[in-house]
C-alpha cells in the first residue's frame, strides 16, 4: 500500500499521522503526541519517549511490544522509521503521562476520527483536506490543482474497474502497474526507483506534466472500458493497455516537439524547490 502521511495540528503542535485504508485506522507518531502532551519540542519528545519506553518495557506493557514503525518524513526532510500507535493505543499511552492536555488531546483524537468518517459521506471534505495538506507541504497552487484532479480521475478509473468485476486489491495493483508501464515505459517499482522513492505515493512525486499524462492514461482507459459490455480481468487489462498507449503517444509527440524527456527523476522535495524558485 502506498504511503499516505499527513500533518495534523493539535493546538500549535504538528502531529504526523498515516491513515491505513485496509485496517480503517489512524497511526500517529508517538514522539509528536508526547511532545504535544508535555509541551516539548521534537527532541524533548524523543527523550521523554525513550525514558518512558524503557519504563513501560520493564513493566511488560503491551504498548511497547505492540508498537509499530512506519516511514515518516522527519524534520530534516528525510524518511525515517518512526514509532507509531493507533488511536486506541494513544489513549492508553496518555494514562502514563501526567499532563493538563490529556483531556483536550482525547477530544482531538475523537475529532480526527470523526473527520475520516464524515469524508466517506461527503467527498468535498476529502478534497479540502487534501488541499490543506499539500499547501502545508509547500506545493505550488498549480501543482495542487493538477493533483486534486488526479484524485477525481483515479476514483472514476477504479469505480469503472469495479463495474467490470475487479475487486481484489492485487488486481487493482496489477492493472495500475500495466497502465503505468504502458504510458511511461516504467513499472511502478522502476518509476519509484528512478525518483528515489520507497513507500511514498508516486503521484505525490510527479511533475505537472507527469500528472497530466497519468490522468490521460486513466481517463482514456475508463472511457474505453465504458464502451465495452464484457466484464472480467482480461477485458479490463485490454482497456488499460489501450488507454496507456494513448498517453504514451501523447508523451512521445510532446517529447518530439520539445526535445525534452517527460519522465523526470525529480521527487517531491525537488519539485517543491523548483516551484518556489529555490536553487
Amino acid at each position: 500500500m502506498e504511503q499516505n502521511n499527513e500533518l495534523k495540528l493539535f493546538e500549535d503542535k504538528k502531529i504526523r499521522a498515516e491513515w491505513n485504508d485496509e485496517q480503517g485506522k489512524w497511526y500517529f507518531s508517538v514522539v509528536d503526541i508526547i511532545a504535544a502532551l508535555t509541551d516539548n519540542d521534537y527532541q524533548g519528545g524523543r527523550k521523554y519517549w525513550k525514558t518512558l519506553k524503557m519504563r513501560l518495557n520493564k513493566e511488560g506493557s503491551e504498548l511497547v511490544t505492540n508498537c509499530y514503525q512506519l516511514k515518516m518524513e522527519a524534520y530534516d526532510g528525510k524518511l525515517r522509521d518512526t514509532d507509531v500507535m493507533t488511536t486506541e493505543q494513544i489513549l492508553r499511552l496518555i494514562q502514563s503521562i501526567p499532563s493538563k492536555k490529556a483531556e483536550p488531546l482525547k477530544l482531538w483524537l475523537a475529532q480526527v476520527g470523526k473527520e475520516r468518517i464524515d469524508e466517506a459521506y461527503d467527498p468535498e471534505i476529502t478534497i479540502n483536506r487534501a488541499l490543506d495538506t499539500y499547501r502545508k507541504k509547500g506545493y505550488s497552487e498549480e501543482w495542487i490543482n493538477q493533483r486534486l484532479k488526479t484524485i477525481d480521475i483515479r476514483k472514476e478509473f477504479t469505480d469503472e474497474l469495479k463495474e467490470k468485476g475487479i475487486n481484489a486489491s492485487k488486481d487493482f495493483a496489477i492493472l495500475t502497474n500495466i497502465l503505468t508501464q504502458a504510458w511511461s515505459g516504467y513499472s511502478v517499482k522502476e518509476y519509484k526507483n528512478l525518483k528515489g522513492l520507497k513507500k511514498e505515493n508516486l503521484r505525490d512525486n510527479m511533475t505537472n506534466m507527469e500528472l497530466v499524462l497519468n490522468m490521460l492514461a486513466e481517463t482514456s482507459s475508463t472511457e474505453i472500458s465504458k464502451s465495452k459490455n464484457r466484464k472480467g480481468f482480461k477485458e479490463a487489462e485490454d482497456s488499460v493497455k489501450k488507454g496507456g498507449n494513448i498517453a504514451k503517444n501523447a508523451k512521445e509527440q510532446l517529447e518530439k516537439e520539445t526535445g525534452k524527456k517527460v519522465i523526470s527523476d525529480k521527487n517531491a522535495k525537488e519539485i517543491r524547490k523548483l516551484n518556489s524558485g529555490e536553487q
